[in-house]
């Protein structure tokens, strides 16, 4: 049966309405987000509808598929697995890229400077609501691009999708956490960027200062995507809920934690993936010192 896959909607008549009142940008979006919040990403039970219209009420007008109890106890456990290793790769960033950058000056190369002044603008453009159509538009074809892209990875088919300023939906037969998460941490704009400037760099010589362009592009791509997801994960996504809210929100820090590592190891001379696995692997070991040290601490206190 095809199912529709992440139908997602931005209501145009009433954002046009708001900004008529003279209402900033961030008011716009939270009145999107009212509309969008239960056609952003419709239900399992929905993925059927042919058209899913951007004029959904504010309310719900069908109930949820609750996960059973055994299904949202084991992605409880497996969410709680999860929060040692966010801890570890959040102190390995940190401490690598602190010590590259006291010691190597990373903050001082000009990919550096170029990556955070393309990090600005976009941050700057954002929330004044400069080109917010097309940005509106590229999001939702990054959104839906990025569902059919884990779908076809995982074998799956996609016999349909839309794409527009009101909202857009794929159509296909395949769905799992990895399908249904995936907008939430994969940089689709950033890493379609990184393939096409490795491609052409691979195959002819590049004008001079391109990398320039590159790096303040993909500063903006992805303050991009960090901007839209952080605007998206607070509002009540039926997509966290079908997956559990709180092994979503574990999973989709670990998975944007990770991907800004491998990103900063692909951009730093100095520091690649081989060291920051070995600096995660030393830290894991000393998590586990003090995680004995502390249980023993605990036995003895509750036996003396």
């Amino acid at each position: 049966m095809k199912r529709h896959r992440k139908a997602l909607q931005i209501p145009r008549k009433k954002s046009r309405n708001i900004a008529r009142s003279g209402s900033t940008f961030l008011d716009q979006i939270r009145a999107a987000g009212r509309n969008a919040q239960y056609a952003a990403n419709q239900p399992m039970h929905l993925r059927s509808m042919r058209h899913i219209r951007a004029t959904l009420a504010h309310e719900p007008t069908f109930d949820e598929i609750p996960l059973s109890l055994g299904v949202r106890f084991l992605r409880w456990i497996m969410a709680l697995l999860m929060l040692p290793m966010c801890f570890i790769t959040t102190w390995t960033l940190f401490s690598e890229f602190s010590q590259e950058a006291q010691h190597q000056r990373f903050w001082l190369s000009r990919e550096t400077w170029f990556f955070t002044l393309g990090a600005i603008l976009m941050a700057i453009a954002f929330y004044s609501g400069i080109l917010r159509k097309a940005f509106l538009y590229l999001y939702v074809l990054g959104h839906e691009l990025t569902h059919a892209f884990f779908v076809i990875f995982h074998l799956g088919k996609v016999t349909e999708m839309k794409v527009s300023t009101d909202g857009g939906y794929i159509a296909t037969n395949k769905s799992n956490i990895l399908i249904a998460l995936s907008p939430y941490f994969f940089p689709f704009w950033s890493v379609t960027l990184i393939s096409v400037y490795g491609f052409l760099t691979w195959f002819d010589k590049l004008p001079k200062h391109s990398d320039i362009v590159f790096y303040s592009a993909l500063g903006m791509s992805w303050t991009f995507h960090l901007c839209w997801t952080l605007w998206m994960i607070p509002r009540d996504q039926p997509d966290l809920k079908e997956n559990d809210t709180f092994f979503s929100l574990v999973f989709i820090y670990f998975a944007n934690i990770l991907t800004l590592s491998m990103m900063l190891c692909a951009a730093s001379p100095q520091l690649d993936f081989s060291s920051f696995f070995a600096s995660w692997w030393v830290h894991a070991e000393e998590m586990a010192r003090w995680s004995k040290e502390w249980v023993a601490h605990y036995r003895l206190q509750m036996n003396g």
